[in-house]
């Protein structure tokens, strides 16, 4: 009878319970419909008041069904699942081979094809990455070790664990880490790792209080032993002709310190340096900042117009080549950022398929190829990517969002929202907590060994006796014809330099 009294009671509740419930929704479903019928701002929400409000919520969770249930291997943009699962296999030191075929369709246009050699090199001869020296003229020149790094992205658009992981990885691969336009934090610096120092155009981290470049800032920072180079940002790929953008909401005190700038205010960074508005004005700063930290100086640039960069470079000619930058780094138009406005992410700028070779083949006719390294950048974050760029001219090829994803990114396309849920790209302490650094380290060391490893052996496969080795004649893409073409006869030139 006991029972039978708790069971009765229990339903009681659960049935007020129940009621109450629908009443709140029934409660809520109204008030919503008096906004919705009443609001001038969405036609769909005032016509269908209530069953109007799924549509956005449906439009927001496509993107995540697509991801994760209906997209192919090879369809996403901008980086696609086969992509993302070959860092996440390599970050976590697992072994990289498949089984039965590939699932890459080798018929697409302008996928490249390595030319594997006959008698390719015995295992013991197999291809090994060689240092290179970077800025021969300079007091302190730079020996990098290492092919591929990791490229520029600032405290303030990464969070502070994901910058100590980064940080840290790299000393452990020994890669270089570039700091990204926003300035030297003590995050960079944590780990142990080569830097390269990148001044954008607001000069954070080196300007005075006017904004201008500073020389006792310069000498600061060359003080740092880690510090090996300087580069110098004119543009990026995502957004060429528009400064870097810093939503407010992650501008706490820290970064605005760092960066010399009013905490709780968006960052905007100039369209272009105030100081530079030629190419003669370009070579007197880097020879300047050269002078001050004597380390290499080189810039950053995407390609627009072709006959800029040739004029530079003859004007390097006339002045001589220990005017020259150091490197160039040549970012291509798919180049990634935080925030960019859409249609200069979208529609500006060369791809570096196109720029890549271009301006390898305008320093190979001045005689300027060896002494100006060249550093390729933009959407190469698996080894094919990275060996391509090698074979088509780059010294060196950095990565941000291969990084990225070694990190644990999951391509929420969140990174302006501050809501990153990985802790990559926001300064929420409760989502940053999901990132440890100490455990990302490896995974970002594992990550940068894993693509040296499998250039080297896809150079090994061509021939060659180094990674900078693989040549245009290695390398074949696929026509409209449904025909392969060799990349020598496409850009052809004579195949005789280390890197061209």
């Amino acid at each position: 009878m006991f029972f039978m009294d708790v069971v009765a009671d229990t339903l009681q509740v659960l049935t007020t319970l129940f009621v109450v419930a629908l009443g709140l929704i029934v409660l809520a479903a109204l008030i919503m419909f008096v906004i919705d019928s009443s609001q001038t701002e969405d036609a769909v929400r005032r016509n269908y008041p209530v069953i109007g409000r799924f549509r956005k919520l449906f439009t927001e969770l496509g993107e995540f069904f697509r991801q994760y249930f209906f997209a192919m291997d090879r369809e996403e943009m901008p980086f696609n699942r086969a992509q993302r699962d070959w860092v996440a296999r390599a970050s976590s030191g697992k072994g990289n081979t498949i089984a039965f075929g590939s699932t890459r369709n080798l018929t697409q246009i302008g996928t490249p094809i390595f030319v594997n050699a006959t008698f390719p090199p015995l295992e013991e001869h197999a291809a090994k990455t060689q240092p290179l020296k970077i800025g021969p003229y300079c007091k302190e020149p730079y020996m990098a070790h290492s092919f591929f790094n990791i490229s520029g992205m600032s405290f303030g658009a990464l969070s502070k664990p994901a910058v100590r992981a980064l940080s840290a990885g790299a000393k452990k691969a020994g890669i270089w880490l570039n700091t990204g336009e926003g300035g030297l934090s003590p995050y960079h610096l944590e780990g142990g790792c080569d830097i390269v120092f990148q001044i954008g155009t607001a000069k954070y981290g080196v300007r005075d209080l006017d904004g201008a470049l500073s020389d006792d800032r310069l000498r600061e920072m060359a003080a740092h032993e880690n510090v090996k180079m300087f580069e110098l940002k004119l543009s990026q790929g995502a957004k060429p002709g528009k400064g870097g953008i810093l939503p407010a909401g992650k501008v706490n005190s820290e970064i605005a310190s760092i960066r010399g700038i009013e905490k709780g205010k968006a960052s905007i960074s100039p369209n272009r340096h105030a100081d530079i508005s030629n190419a003669d004005e370009l070579l007197d700063v880097i020879g300047h900042i050269r002078e001050v930290t004597g380390k290499p100086v080189g810039f950053k640039t995407v390609m627009g117009d072709y006959q800029d960069m040739a004029e530079l470079l003859d004007k390097v000619v006339a002045r001589g080549e220990e005017f020259a930058p150091d490197f160039i780094t040549i970012d291509g138009g798919d180049g990634g950022t935080g925030a960019a406005p859409m249609p200069l992410m979208d529609l500006v700028g060369s791809p570096l398929r196109e720029s890549l070779p271009r301006v390898s083949d305008l320093l190979y006719e001045r005689g300027l190829r060896q002494r100006v390294k060249l550093i390729a950048s933009g959407k190469l974050i698996n080894p094919s990517d990275v060996a391509w760029a090698l074979g088509l001219g780059a010294d060196f090829v950095v990565s941000a969002r291969g990084f990225m994803f070694s990190l644990g990114c999951i391509q929420a396309m969140k990174c302006n929202k501050n809501t990153c849920p990985t802790g990559i790209t926001t300064h929420d302490p409760h989502l940053q907590k999901g990132l440890v650094p100490k455990t990302k380290a490896e995974k970002v060391a594992n990550y940068a060994t894993g693509i040296i490893h499998e250039v080297e052996s896809l150079a090994h496969s061509v021939g060659a006796t180094e990674p900078r080795g693989i040549r245009r004649k290695h390398i074949r893409v696929m026509q409209a014809t449904g025909r392969s073409i060799s990349l020598a006869r496409l850009y052809p030139r004579p195949d005789v330099l280390p890197g061209n």
